[in-house]
C-alpha cells in the first residue's frame, strides 16, 4: 500500500513538474497556467485595480458649477511619468527578467505588480505564438495600472503589445478604446478619433455588432477626444449616443449631466431643460446626479409655469430628510428663483438658509455675492460690501473672472464707505460746533446717562451670571463652599460685586443722582486714594465738551474734507455705480456747501451728465452755466456739441496697436501731430475703455508745446471726466504739482 502511494505521489508529484513548465504546448499546460493566471494573480490584481478607482473617485470632489469632466479623474496635465524602459518585447519590461523592484504600495502599483508576474511566470509564447489565453488581460490589466499612475507612454506599449499580438482576443475592442483614451491625455487626438471610428464602423460592416457596454465606452472616449478638439457638436452627439445605453450607469449619468451643461452654456434652455429633466427621472443613476439635475432644472426655467413645477420639486427634496448633505444647493436654488420673481424677501431668507447648512465653500460664496447683489441693488452699500468681503475671505480661486468682479466692486465700495464715513463724522462734528454752549452741555449729558445706564446693565448681567453659575455648581469665582445661596449671601460674589463697582463708579453715598461724579468720595478704609480719584473718561462732560473743535483753521479742514469727500461719493455714483439719483443728490448737496473754486466746473460738469437722462431742464442749466462761466474749457465745446452718436467700438487688441503708434509719435517729440491723431481717434471710440489713456496722452503732448494754463485744462478734463481711474488719478497729482 504504501509503494502504491509513493507510486502515486510521485506521478503527481511528475504531473505538476510537467505543467509548470511554459515551454510545453499541451492541454495540461495551456489550463494549468491559464487557470493559475485567472483566479489567482490577474483576480488579485483586478481587485486592486478597481480598489484604487473606488479611491479616486471618493476622493474627487466635482465642482457643480463648472462643466464636468467627462473623466472624473484629475491628472496633472504638464506631468507626464517616462520610467526608465527595459529592452523587452514591447511592453515596458523584459517577461523573463527577474528585476528587483520596490514593493507595492498603492493599489495600483499592486495591480501593475500582478500583472507583470503573470506576464513573467506563466506567459507561453511558443514558436511566435502565445498559448496562454489570460496573458492579453494581464497586459490589459498592466496597462490600466499605468494609465491611472499618469504614466501614459508606457501605458500605450502595453496596449499595442496586446493589439499587435491578439488581434483575435476577447477583450481587443476594450484594449483598442483604452488605447484611444491614453492617446486622448498624449494630446494625440486624431490618431484616437481614427482608430475609434474605425472599431465601430468596421465592426458595423462586418454586422458582428460590439456589445453595448463597449459602445458605451468608445462614444465617451470620442466625446472626450473632441472635446480637446473644441467640437462642441460632435461632443454632444458622443455624449447622447453614450448615455442612451446606461450599462455604466454613473458614466451614463455623467454623460448625460454635462450634456444639459453644454446646452446651457449654449443658452439653449428648453434644450438643457429637458436633458435635466430626463436624468432626474432615472431611477439608476446615482443620486448626487439626480440632485443636481433637478437643481439646474431651476437654473434653466424658462417661464413662470417651468419655475413653479421645478419650486414643488426643489421644496417636496428639502422636505426628505436624506438630502441634508444637499441642503445648501438647494435652499439657494429655491432662493434664485424667488429673486427672479421679484419675492426679494424670500429670496434673502432662503439664502441665508443655504448659508447656515454644512455646504460647499464655493456654494457659500455665491450665497453670500447675491445677497450683496440685493442690498447693492437697494442702495445699501455698506451692507451689500460685507457680503461681498465674505466672498472674498472664502473664495479659493481668486483668478476666476466672477471673483475678480466682486473684488473689483468690494474695493470701488471700500472708497465709497469711506468717504460717507468722512461725510457722516465731519457732519457730527460741525453740527456741534454750531450749537451754544448750554445745548452741547445739554447734548452730552443725555448721551453719559445713556451709556452709564447701558453700562449698569451690563454690569448687572454679569454679575447675574456669575451667581447663577455658583448657584448651579459653576467655577467662575472659584467658590466652593457657598453653593445654592442667592448671590447677596455669597460672600465671595458679594465681594466680587464690589470690587467691581468700585473700580467703575469709585466709593459712593447711598443717595439719588449717585452717578453724577460729584456724588464721589473718598474713604481710605475701603479703598486706596488712586482708585477712588480715578474718573472714567467716558463719563467725563469736560472730555466731551474739551474735544469739539474751536478754531478756525480746524473748523475750515473740516468743512473742506467733508465737501471733497461729498464731491468723490458723487462721481463713485455716477460713474461706478451708475446711480444718478444718488450722485445727483451728493453733487447738489457739495455745490451749496463748496468754497473750494477748483470744484466748481467739475461739480456742474458731473450733475450736467447725471441729468441728461433724468432731467433735461436741470441738465440744460448745468450746461448753460459751464459754457458762461467756463467758455474756453473742452467742457464747454461738448456741451455745445454733444456727440450722442457713437460708431461701433473697434476691437480692444486694435486699439491697443493704435495707442502704441500714437506714443511713438510722442517720444519721437511729434507732439503737435499726436494731438491731431487722437482728436481724430476719439469720436469713433466713445464706448472704449482706452479713452482716459488716450486723453492722458493728448494732455502730455500739449503740455509739451502749449502754455502751461492749457495743459493744466487738458488735465483737468481728464481728472474730472475720468476721475476714479489710474489716468484721472495720475493727471490729479500732476495738477497739484502744478500749484
Amino acid at each position: 500500500m504504501k509503494i502504491v502511494q509513493k507510486i502515486l505521489f510521485l506521478l503527481l508529484l511528475g504531473v505538476l513538474v510537467y505543467a509548470c513548465t511554459t515551454k510545453k504546448d499541451t492541454i495540461i499546460t495551456r489550463n494549468y497556467h491559464a487557470l493559475t493566471s485567472k483566479y489567482n494573480i490577474i483576480f488579485n490584481g483586478k481587485v486592486a485595480l478597481e480598489k484604487g478607482v473606488t479611491e479616486l473617485n471618493e476622493k474627487y470632489q466635482d465642482d457643480w458649477f463648472k462643466r464636468l469632466p467627462i473623466e472624473p479623474i484629475e491628472f496633472d496635465e504638464d506631468k507626464v511619468v517616462v520610467p526608465e524602459v527595459k529592452t523587452g518585447i514591447g511592453a515596458g519590461f523584459n517577461t523573463k527578467s527577474k528585476t528587483t523592484t520596490k514593493k507595492a504600495t498603492t493599489p495600483f502599483d499592486i495591480a501593475e505588480e500582478k500583472a507583470v508576474k503573470t506576464i513573467q511566470r506563466h506567459a507561453m509564447n511558443i514558436d511566435g505564438l502565445e498559448r496562454n489565453a489570460q496573458i492579453d488581460d494581464a497586459y490589459l490589466l498592466l496597462g490600466k495600472a499605468r494609465y491611472y499612475t499618469q504614466r501614459f507612454i508606457p501605458a500605450v506599449e502595453a496596449f499595442n503589445y496586446v493589439i499587435a499580438n491578439y488581434p483575435n482576443a476577447d477583450l481587443i475592442a476594450e484594449t483598442k478604446i483604452w488605447r484611444a483614451k491614453t492617446n486622448v491625455r498624449l494630446d494625440n487626438e486624431e490618431f484616437a478619433l481614427e482608430s475609434l471610428n474605425l472599431l465601430l464602423n468596421v465592426k458595423d460592416t462586418m454586422e458582428a455588432n460590439l456589445p453595448d457596454e463597449i459602445k458605451e465606452q468608445a462614444h465617451t472616449t470620442l466625446a472626450m477626444a473632441y472635446e480637446k478638439l473644441d467640437s462642441t457638436i460632435m461632443v454632444k452627439k458622443h455624449l447622447r449616443l453614450a448615455s442612451k445605453t446606461q450599462k455604466n450607469t454613473a458614466q451614463s449619468a455623467r454623460n448625460l449631466f454635462i450634456l444639459g451643461q453644454i446646452y446651457n452654456e449654449e443658452n439653449k434652455k428648453d434644450s438643457a431643460f429637458s436633458i435635466f429633466s430626463e436624468l432626474a427621472n432615472r431611477k439608476k443613476a446615482p443620486y448626487r446626479y439626480r440632485i443636481f439635475a433637478n437643481v439646474a432644472l431651476a437654473q434653466n426655467s424658462t417661464n413662470d409655469t417651468t419655475a413653479n413645477f421645478v419650486l414643488k420639486k426643489l421644496n417636496k427634496l428639502i422636505a426628505n430628510r436624506d438630502n441634508k448633505a444637499y441642503l445648501d444647493a438647494l435652499y439657494y436654488q429655491v432662493g434664485v428663483i424667488n429673486e427672479n420673481s421679484d419675492s426679494i424677501n424670500s429670496a434673502i431668507d432662503y439664502y441665508n438658509k443655504s448659508l447656515q447648512q454644512n455646504g460647499g465653500t464655493k456654494q457659500k460664496t455665491f450665497a453670500y455675492q447675491r445677497l450683496g447683489e440685493i442690498y447693492f441693488n437697494k442702495d445699501n452699500y455698506l451692507t451689500a460690501n460685507s457680503y461681498y468681503d465674505s466672498v472674498l475671505q472664502l473664495a479659493t480661486d481668486t483668478l476666476e473672472l466672477r471673483i475678480r468682479r466682486v473684488k473689483r466692486k468690494s474695493k470701488n465700495l471700500a472708497s465709497l464707505i469711506n468717504y460717507e464715513n468722512t461725510i457722516s463724522k465731519n457732519d457730527s462734528i460741525l453740527n456741534l460746533v454750531s450749537l451754544s454752549k448750554e445745548e452741547r452741555t445739554s447734548f452730552f449729558e443725555k448721551y453719559i446717562d445713556s451709556i452709564k445706564k447701558k453700562d449698569e446693565e451690563a454690569a448687572q448681567l454679569k454679575l447675574n451670571q456669575l451667581a447663577f453659575g455658583e448657584a448651579f455648581g459653576g467655577n467662575s469665582l472659584q467658590s466652593t463652599s457657598n453653593k445654592g445661596k442667592w448671590y447677596f449671601y455669597n460672600s465671595q460674589s458679594l465681594s466680587y460685586g464690589k470690587t467691581e463697582f468700585r473700580k467703575i463708579w469709585g466709593t459712593r453715598k447711598l443717595a439719588d443722582g449717585w452717578r453724577w461724579s460729584s456724588k464721589a468720595i473718598v474713604n481710605e478704609q475701603e479703598t486706596d486714594s488712586v482708585q477712588t480719584n480715578a474718573i472714567n473718561p467716558r463719563y467725563d462732560l469736560d472730555t466731551y465738551l474739551s474735544s469739539i473743535p474751536t478754531k478756525k483753521e480746524e473748523i475750515d479742514t473740516l468743512k473742506l474734507d467733508r465737501n471733497n469727500a461729498l464731491y468723490e461719493v458723487g462721481v463713485i455714483y455716477k460713474e461706478q455705480f451708475k446711480n444718478p439719483p444718488l450722485a445727483i443728490k451728493r453733487l447738489e448737496r457739495v455745490k451749496k456747501l463748496n468754497t473750494n473754486k477748483d470744484l466748481i466746473l467739475p461739480i456742474h460738469w458731473h450733475l450736467y451728465q447725471a441729468n441728461r437722462t433724468l432731467n433735461k431742464k436741470d441738465a440744460k442749466e448745468y450746461g448753460d452755466y459751464i459754457v458762461k462761466n467756463y467758455p474756453e474749457t473742452l467742457f464747454a465745446k461738448r456741451v455745445k456739441n454733444p456727440n450722442d452718436t457713437s460708431t461701433t467700438e473697434e476691437e480692444i487688441s486694435e486699439l491697443g496697436e493704435t495707442y502704441k503708434e500714437i506714443y511713438y509719435l510722442y517720444k519721437e517729440n511729434k507732439f503737435e501731430e499726436t494731438v491731431a491723431k487722437i482728436d481724430e481717434l476719439l469720436p469713433n471710440i466713445q464706448n472704449s475703455e482706452l479713452i482716459p489713456k488716450f486723453e492722458l496722452l493728448k494732455a502730455y503732448a500739449i503740455g509739451k508745446y502749449k502754455e502751461k494754463e492749457t495743459y493744466k485744462n487738458a488735465l483737468e478734463f481728464v481728472s474730472i471726466n475720468y476721475g476714479n481711474t489710474e489716468e484721472g488719478k495720475k493727471a490729479k497729482e500732476i495738477i497739484a504739482q502744478l500749484k
